[in-house]
């Protein structure tokens, strides 16, 4: 099943967003789904913004959603080779904050009708689930570090 935000489009000729479900399953790392879903969604929003209105506020909010939405997915990766597992909460944690302010800009987007009502709630539910997958992997790891 393709993925709902998923990419068709290639950057420099190579297919950035599918390049991990072409690897072989035996070398696949864990965290490969979350990082090309955070991939996929700042794809999205990068499309989004390119949209937005070029007036004061559009330039505001397209600015804020940008940086927000790519920052998750490169604090995740960030996180990913953190050198200890204090160290992966920390990146992980931002990665889930950067998230969750990617919702409210998205918020803001759909509540002044800066784009198409139809394009939000399928980002506004990926974000949210990032968010939870996030604070979760945070958590877990947070635990077992007191253990």
């Amino acid at each position: 099943m393709v993925h709902p935000l998923r990419s068709t489009g290639t950057i420099s000729g190579a297919n950035v967003v599918d390049r991990a479900e072409r690897l072989p399953q035996i070398i696949r790392m864990k965290g490969d789904n979350i990082a090309t879903r955070l991939v996929d969604f700042g794809a999205s929003v990068v499309r989004l913004v390119a949209a937005l209105p070029q007036d004061r506020p559009g330039k505001h909010i397209a600015d804020q959603l940008l940086r927000s939405a790519t920052s998750g997915g490169s604090n995740y990766e960030e996180a990913r080779s953190a050198q200890s597992r204090r160290d992966f909460v920390h990146k992980v944690s931002l990665a889930a904050k950067e998230m969750r302010e990617s919702v409210y800009w998205l918020g803001l987007v759909q509540r002044a009708n800066l784009a198409p009502q139809y394009e939000i709630p399928p980002l506004l539910r990926e974000a949210g689930e990032l968010v939870a997958i996030l604070m979760s992997s945070a958590k877990t790891a947070g635990s077992d570090e007191s253990r």
